[in-house]
């Protein structure tokens, strides 16, 4: 991963959502985040066309055994360096939906997670605050 790809995600990242199946909560407020009224793209933040176009994967809900693959899937498509936000209780262990018959946990059982956003359902001003802060990481992440 070189130190010219790095720069251009940090200052113009392309974020892609991927929802595993859940009450839409967080959906909502991912949404919700990256409207005129935040205004993400002050940040640089814009949503990309299609996976193949995303440089971040933010992932809600719960992992179910169906998203599980399409997930992986998904990720599989997105060009290198790539990136994943858990966003929610949900996407960290399985939230309310934890030991379902269907549930196989958070984001982190199929996917290398590299920030998560805490809440049920996390806000508008966390979810963009926490991807703002992890693009300010960038470069130390680049490092280690």
């Amino acid at each position: 991963m070189g130190t010219f790809s790095i720069k251009v995600i940090r200052y113009s990242p392309w974020i892609v959502h991927f929802n595993t199946g859940a009450c839409n909560g967080c959906d909502i407020e991912v949404l919700a985040a990256i409207t005129p009224l935040y205004d993400p793209e002050r940040f640089g933040i814009r949503l990309a066309p299609s996976f193949r176009h995303g440089d971040i994967l933010i992932v809600t809900g719960p992992i179910t055994r169906r998203a599980a693959e399409r997930l992986k899937r998904l990720y599989d498509q997105i060009p290198e360096p790539k990136f994943v936000i858990a966003v929610g209780a949900c996407a960290y262990d399985g939230g309310v939906f934890k030991g379902s018959y269907a549930v196989i946990g958070g984001a982190s059982k199929v996917v290398p997670v590299d920030m998560y956003i805490p809440g049920c359902p996390a806000r508008p001003e966390a979810i963009l605050h926490g991807i703002v802060r992890f693009l300010q990481e960038l470069p130390r992440k680049e490092r280690a």
